[in-house]
């Protein structure tokens, strides 16, 4: 379907049937708010630079820990695998406790919730706010990685309204 070119904005809903054809990587983004640990899964999580290493995210403002999230300094992107969908159900799920005993997690030393299971986890320090339509852009400068203890996991994508693992039978070439 073409949508005419003009000034109006295509419609929202044909703007979000193509986002749902275009695969994403599932992140979990946790940062210690002021009154205690807040997260979200986000697919959003974009690369900018390697050198600095920055990268970027959206977040929705209606989200419950959207709040915390943008008014934090530090904060920390976990990359999920495959086998972390139970992590990204919980924190994609409005009104529950995220960091009560279905998840395993510490704070750094730096104050920021680490979920211990995740294969990649990157502290960052918020660069810019960018406020867009109902969403907040965040981009943040990597301070520190650290890496899981599994060797290669497959990765956990979302894709139409549901998650997927990407492994060696989706090798295209």
């Amino acid at each position: 379907m073409t949508v005419p070119t003009g000034h109006a904005a295509p419609p929202a809903e044909l703007f979000k049937d193509a986002f749902r054809a275009h695969p994403a990587g599932i992140a979990v983004i946790t940062a210690q708010g002021p009154d205690g640990p807040v997260g979200l899964t986000a697919s959003s999580v974009s690369s900018v630079s390697a050198e600095p290493p920055v990268l970027a995210f959206s977040v929705s403002t209606a989200s419950s820990s959207a709040a915390a999230l943008v008014r934090a300094d530090t904060l920390v992107v976990h990359l999920l695998g495959a086998d972390q969908l139970a992590i990204a159900r919980l924190f994609a799920a409005r009104g529950t406790d995220r960091f009560g005993g279905a998840v395993d997690w510490r704070p750094l030393p730096s104050g920021e919730p680490l979920l211990t299971d995740a294969p990649w986890a990157l502290r960052c320090r918020i660069l810019h706010r960018l406020p867009v339509g109902g969403s907040m852009i965040l981009a943040a400068e990597v301070l520190s990685i650290e890496q899981g203890t599994q060797d290669e996991v497959a990765p956990l994508v979302y894709h139409n309204r549901s998650y997927h693992r990407l492994d060696d039978r989706s090798l295209l070439g």
